[in-house]
Order: C-alpha cells, then structure tokens, then sequence
C-alpha cells in the first residue's frame, strides 16, 4: 500500500513538474514580451509550483516511512511541513506579484498581445484538469502533499482566466480608446497576488493547525463515536481525540467497562473497537484506548 501511494505521489508529482514548467517558459516569456503583467505574474506562479512539486518529489519517501524508535508515530508530518513551505513561498510570491501590479499604475501603459491572452486561456484549461485530478488523487491517498499541489493548481485555474480577462480589457481599451480600461491587465496582475495570497493563507492555517495538533473535525469525531457506540459493552464514552499526523489519523480513546471485566475481555474489546475504526476509516493509522472501570451507581 505505502509502495503505491508513493508511486501514485510521484507520478502526480512529475506530471505538475513537466506541465508548471512548459507553462511558466511560455507565460514568463509571453507576458514579458506581450507586455502583460498579469500573464507574467501567472508565470511567476507557476514557478512557484514547480518548485513546490519537486520538494514533493524529495518528501514523499520521508513521510511514508514506517514507526522507528526515533518516530514512533511515524514520518506522516514530513508532508505537513512541505506543505506549511510551499504555503510560505506562496505568500511571498503573492506580495510580489502585487507590488509588480501597484507599482505599473504609475508607469506608462501599453495594451498586452493577444497571444498573451491565449497564453492564459491554454492555462487555465489545462490547471483544470490538473487541479481534479490531483484532488481525486489526494482524497483517495489521504496525502497532505498531493493536496498542497493541487491548491497550488487550484490558484492557478482562477489567476489564468482572469489574466486573459485583464489582458482582453486592455487590449478593449486601446482599441477603442477607453483610457482606464488600459490598466485591466494591471489590476488583473493584483488580483491573482490576491488569489494567490488567499490560497496560501489557507495552506499555512491547515499546516499550523496540524503541526499544533488541533482536533479533527467534530463530525468525523461523531462517526468515532458512533461506531464506538455499537459496542454493547462499551458503558461510556469518557473522552476521544483524533489528530491527522500528515496523510493519516491517530486517534486516542477513553472509554468505561463494567468493572468486573477481565483483563482479557478487556484487551479483547479494545481489539475490537480498533479493528471496526480501521476498518471503516482506512486512514486511520494508530488508535490508543485506555480502559475505565464503570459502576453502575456512576450514571
């Protein structure tokens, strides 16, 4: 299983690399000499995710290793991190891109090419492509990088058709000589460092939240719960966290049995619960259950 979740990451992996570097050559060297900075800032994006996806190339081997003395719940938040770098490169992309933006409003402008809208259009399609399949790939290998790249395309779908909006609106504006619709391609250049910035954003929460080890959601929890529940000889549900360690789940429970239970009923329940979360829930990798004592005079 670990062997072909990792063939499946790098697989996914390289197909971003060739793909993010065809179109950061084309969109850096079209928006530059197409004289349109939102294309080039798409570019620059782009860029951004080539490196992104080459770090996970480096990382997925680390974070499907299994438990080792020295890591005994395992090397899953080695993804976490490559995706808490990449959400930071992203920032610092964004604020780039949009200085590049602010500053061009106090420049002379020029309308952009028409092949630098078409430029932006071959990417917004092929990100689409590129931004589900990843996901359906990410969802299905519970891979916190896999899912970083496919933000890193998601940004990419929105930031690609509104440069060719940007560049349109300029070229619109030359044409029949509306003088503010020159500066479309400029303000489109500002709102990709937005969509970018907001993208990252949400990749630095989720990292920080899982490097915090915050809870996983309460809806999921009930579903621990629930299935728990099943269990006749479960009295009570004391306490249950779960918390994703990278692309799986540990999960610590307390739970009370009538007290006259054998250590060996016991051991045997708390097999059982295990096996039923697992088995319900493949992304589930450890779970940890103490055993209370229950009185009935407890209620």
């Amino acid at each position: 299983m670990r062997e072909t979740r990792e063939t499946i990451a790098k697989k996914v992996a390289w197909i971003s690399v060739i793909s993010n570097i065809i179109l950061t050559l084309g969109k850096i060297i079209i928006g530059r000499y197409g004289n349109s900075d939102a294309v080039f800032a798409d570019g620059i994006h782009s860029a951004a995710d080539v490196f992104a996806s080459v770090i996970v190339l480096l990382v997925i081997k680390i974070s499907d290793k299994p438990a080792d003395k020295e890591h005994p719940y395992g090397h899953g938040k080695a993804e976490v991190i490559v995706s808490e770098i990449i959400g930071f490169l992203l920032l610092l992309v964004s604020i780039y891109v949009a200085y590049e933006g602010i500053s061009g409003f106090f420049q002379k402008v020029e309308s952009p090419s028409f092949l630098a809208m078409w430029v932006a259009l071959f990417s917004f399609i092929t990100k689409i492509i590129l931004y589900r399949s990843s996901l359906k790939v990410a969802k299905q290998n519970h891979s916190k990088a896999i899912e970083a790249i496919a933000f890193d395309h998601k940004a990419d779908i929105v930031a690609s058709i509104a440069a060719a909006i940007g560049v349109l609106l300029s070229i619109v504006g030359e044409r029949f000589d509306i003088h503010f619709l020159l500066y479309g391609d400029k303000a489109a250049s500002i709102f990709v460092a937005y969509l970018i910035f907001k993208i990252a954003k949400e990749m630095l929460t989720e990292a920080f939240d899982i490097l915090l080890e915050r809870n996983i959601d309460g809806v999921i929890i009930q579903e621990y719960m629930t299935i728990i529940s099943e269990f006749p000889e479960v009295k009570r549900i004391d306490r249950i966290r779960a918390r994703e360690h990278g692309h799986y789940v540990l999960v610590d429970l307390r739970i009370s049995i009538d007290h006259f239970k054998t250590i060996k009923q016991g051991h045997d329940l708390a097999k059982s619960i295990k096996g039923k979360l697992m088995e319900n829930n493949d992304n589930i990798r450890e779970v940890l259950i103490h055993l209370n004592p229950y009185f009935p005079e407890d209620k």
